[in-house]
């Protein structure tokens, strides 16, 4: 269940604890064993004793990104996050941020690959096609500070013209859900790494029985085989480039097997790549009358019927629409994240992602109470919910909070969107959105 009644024993023990409700109701979805390990095994346990220790920075990072646009200090109030001292009940701006530096990206990344993993598998049961569980990679940008250490890190984009951005980009590449947006896992970095090197880094992440679905940009013989041969049953989809070239195996007018060549220079980088490749092709015509022709690994044809594959692709969207869901709603169009530095950057980027995947694990297992898919929930309604219950719970009493929750399941239907009915604008056009009519 996503809105669920263990929420009040939460609460109760919050109350008798002296922990904040909010903070109660945030940790129920990530077990505080998971965040222990994390930070044992990279170093960073608190020791001795703190008034803001380890285990509430690691929530403060999260909730910084939850709650967007307040202060830090504001966070940490709203979360009651700094431990009772009887002599001095304040902490220091500056210690706040000195408590972000000694924790480090290290365990919020950790933190991040093992709820990630889990959400994941556990939302996967019931929603594969043909035995396959759906993802799509593609990339994205963020902007950082414009502080000397980002630039130098991260750099930023150059333009034809000779001039530079005015802040700092890092690139982002995530593998993500499509059956649910949950984002199973992520690399970024300096914004000048090419994106191909980033995609092949999360290949040997990607689940075995699964089909990853790729845009035309990710086409690559080394990137596809690698994905391909590295596992079992990992099979890609990808739109075939406009020069791409090959020889067709057999006569079918629109789904038929073709021999493409590996590139010299493909084969003198990677020597085990073989000289030629052969994959399935099938024609298709896009709702604006564009011919496409989409080459997979999915060659037996019984099994995987070309008019589902073709529809397996056009739900490759969603993943453009899991970035909005980031960039736009829930850091508030926020153009440019907090941090200064870039061991801080990764850290709030990896909150960031965690704060994102806690959203969408309520709206799948509320989805599954409702006997709905996950993806006909409104992700912005679903985060102003459960900002609502969090901020709720800190000054009702207990014994409301059944009625409450009762009336938030009963209101589900305010998270419906109607069926979508793909793109109402060509693929090209920068500022298309998925048509939610």
């Amino acid at each position: 269940m996503g809105i669920r009644f263990p929420i009040l024993f939460l609460f109760v023990m919050s109350r008798t604890l002296g922990h904040s409700a909010e903070l109660s109701a945030l940790s129920q979805a990530i077990d505080p064993d998971w965040i222990a390990q994390a930070l044992a095994t990279t170093g960073k346990a608190s020791i001795r004793k703190r008034k803001l220790p380890a285990e509430q920075v690691v929530w403060l990072v999260i909730a910084l990104a939850l709650y967007r646009h307040q202060s830090i200090p504001e966070v940490v109030a709203h979360l009651d996050l700094v431990l009772p001292d009887e002599v001095n009940a304040d902490i220091a701006k500056s210690a706040l941020t000195q408590a972000r530096q000694r924790l480090g990206q290290a365990p919020l990344a950790q933190l991040f690959a093992m709820s990630a993993s889990c959400w994941d598998e556990r939302h996967q049961s019931g929603r594969a096609w043909r035995g396959l569980c759906r993802y799509a990679v593609d990339g994205s940008t963020l902007r950082t500070s414009d502080s000397p250490e980002n630039r130098a890190h991260f750099g930023a984009q150059a333009y034809a013209s000779g001039v530079v951005a005015s802040y700092p980009q890092l690139r982002l590449l995530t593998l993500t859900a499509l059956a649910t947006h949950l984002v199973r896992d992520a690399v970024f970095g300096a914004y000048g790494t090419n994106e191909m090197l980033y995609a092949k880094s999360l290949l040997d992440r990607v689940p075995d029985h699964s089909l990853t679905v790729f845009d035309k940009g990710f086409f690559s013989a080394s990137l596809l085989l690698q994905l391909q041969t590295k596992g079992h049953e990992r099979h890609w989809l990808i739109p075939a480039k406009a020069n791409s070239t090959w020889e067709r195996l057999d006569p079918h007018p629109t789904d038929y097997r073709v021999r493409m060549k590996v590139s010299p220079q493909a084969r003198q980088a990677e020597p085990d790549l073989p000289a030629f490749w052969e994959v399935r092709a099938i024609e298709t015509t896009t709702s604006h009358g564009k011919k496409r022709i989409l080459l997979t690994s999915l060659m037996d044809r019984q099994t995987y019927p070309a008019s589902e594959i073709v529809h397996q692709y056009e739900e490759r969207w969603r993943i453009e629409t899991s970035y909005r869901e980031l960039k736009q709603e829930l850091l508030g169009s926020e153009l440019t994240l907090r941090s200064g530095t870039p061991e801080t950057v990764y850290q709030e980027v990896w909150g960031a992602l965690l704060a994102y995947n806690l959203v969408r694990l309520e709206m799948a297992e509320v989805a599954t109470e409702a006997q709905v898919e996950p993806t006909r929930l409104s992700f912005i309604t679903a985060l102003h919910y459960l900002r609502h219950e969090w901020g709720w719970m800190a000054i009702e009493a207990p014994g409301k909070i059944p009625a409450h929750l009762t009336r938030l399941r009963n209101r589900l239907a305010d998270l419906l969107l109607t069926e979508k009915r793909g793109r109402s604008c060509p693929v090209s056009s920068k500022n298309c959105l998925p048509d939610t009519r």
